[in-house]
């Protein structure tokens, strides 16, 4: 593909042979300046595609190391991410004295902004940090010459929009920008159409595509008895690393302390946890210590273990790209995985979202003692014209509350 030796000798050492379809139509492009929009399910080496030709960019460009003056920026949204980012960069890089930095919130600034006064070539950050070291001139961004955004499409969705802008403000025009994204349309698009100039789109796969070599089942189980299933599940001998999904903090750390009760070797990691505690667990679940990791959305963005044998999903997720990303946690760098979703009777309508859009059918797995037959969909209920209802609350005489339907009247307080 054109990549010079130091790079080809770090990927033999990692024994990557054949490129990606997202590194094999996004590496050629980057190389020749072209700024990129890519798009690709997850675990399909995004990271690499944009890491080596921006490495090799830095080789040929060869300028001298300034301190608090990257020459490459890349925005991640999560901790986890931009960990794994800058350990990918340092990889990647490492026979070319390549000098990466990383940045985010929970930990101490003052070692980040000495990692930064000594000069850095790569700086991989969280938005809201970077804008603290920005504050504080503890870095600026007036040589940057090559912009990424992975998973630019999270990074809205968590509301870093205002500070994304901010940050854009701050870098020269004349640059080269890297857009990586779940999704071409809705915000996300509007926000590539603004910085790209002449981008050519790579698309492998669509989000709604999970990877071919997860084996996906789903099991019907009451919500009571989830967590004996769960229990179930992690006694077979298969489950040698298995990563469990839960809506909530608080559901994460409930399940944390039942299986260790129960002699189960678990950690969780999510917003609450502070950065070295994160830290911590990802390096226990990745050395085979902890066997489970108990992980929320937002907490899991970036988590790049190899060897997870499941995933988990204690509770279902909001949404079917949610879905798609928990899963990819596992069958990652061409291993197979399987991926097991614990369903409620309240949670059958997230399945058949999830089943439409990703159009495939989850495998049931009835042979479990807590199995419990699946509701037949009926479509919406008859009573509102086949409309989802709306209600607006009243509170009548003597203490007595009761719901009326107005029309028009959505999301306003009657009476």
């Amino acid at each position: 593909m054109g990549l010079i030796k130091p790079l080809l000798r770090a990927l033999t050492e990692n024994n990557y042979q054949t490129p990606t379809p997202i590194q094999a139509g996004a590496i050629p492009h980057i190389l020749e300046g072209r700024d990129v929009f890519g798009c690709a399910q997850t675990g399909t080496g995004k990271t690499a595609a944009f890491a080596l030709p921006t490495l090799q960019f830095l080789d040929e460009l060869n300028a001298r190391r300034t301190p608090k003056q990257p020459l490459v920026l890349a925005l991640a949204p999560t901790r986890e991410l931009a960990e794994q980012i800058s350990k990918s960069f340092r990889a990647y890089g490492r026979h070319m004295g390549v000098r990466v930095s990383a940045v985010y919130g929970g930990v101490g600034i003052v070692p980040q902004a000495r990692s930064l006064a000594a000069g850095a070539d790569v700086l991989v950050a969280t938005p809201g940090r970077l804008l603290d070291l920005i504050q504080q001139r503890m870095v600026t961004l007036d040589n940057i010459r090559v912009l990424i955004l992975d998973e630019a499409d999270r990074m809205l969705d968590m509301g870093f929009i205002h500070d994304i802008k901010k940050i854009i403000a701050k870098i020269p025009e004349e640059r080269q920008t890297l857009f990586f994204s779940a999704t071409f349309t809705g915000e996300a698009g509007r926000l590539a159409n603004g910085l790209l100039q002449d981008p050519v789109k790579v698309q492998v796969g669509p989000v709604s595509s999970a990877v071919d070599k997860i084996n996906q089942k789903v099991m019907f189980v009451d919500q009571s008895n989830k967590e004996a299933l769960l229990h179930l599940l992690l006694e077979d001998e298969s489950v040698t690393r298995a990563l469990v999904f839960t809506r909530t903090k608080h559901r994460a750390n409930k399940l944390v302390t039942q299986l260790s009760r129960s002699k189960v070797s678990a950690d969780a990691i999510h917003g609450n946890k502070s950065q070295p505690a994160r830290l911590r667990a990802l390096a226990a679940f990745s050395s085979g210590k902890v066997k489970v990791l108990v992980a929320t959305d937002v907490a899991s963005r970036g988590i790049d273990v190899k060897g997870i044998s499941h995933v988990i999903n204690f509770e279902m997720p909001g949404d079917a790209e949610s879905y798609v990303h928990r899963i990819g946690r596992t069958a990652r760098a061409g291993e197979k995985g399987i991926a097991i979703s614990l369903c409620s009777s309240d949670e059958h309508s997230i399945l058949r979202d999830i089943e439409r859009t990703t159009k495939n059918s989850l495998d049931v797995n009835s042979d479990h003692p807590y199995h419990v037959e699946r509701a037949p969909y009926r479509g919406p209920s008859k009573n509102y014209g086949g409309k989802k209802p709306f209600a607006a609350f009243k509170r009548g005489g003597a203490g007595r509350a009761r719901f009326t339907r107005r029309k028009g009247s959505e999301n306003r307080l009657a009476g």
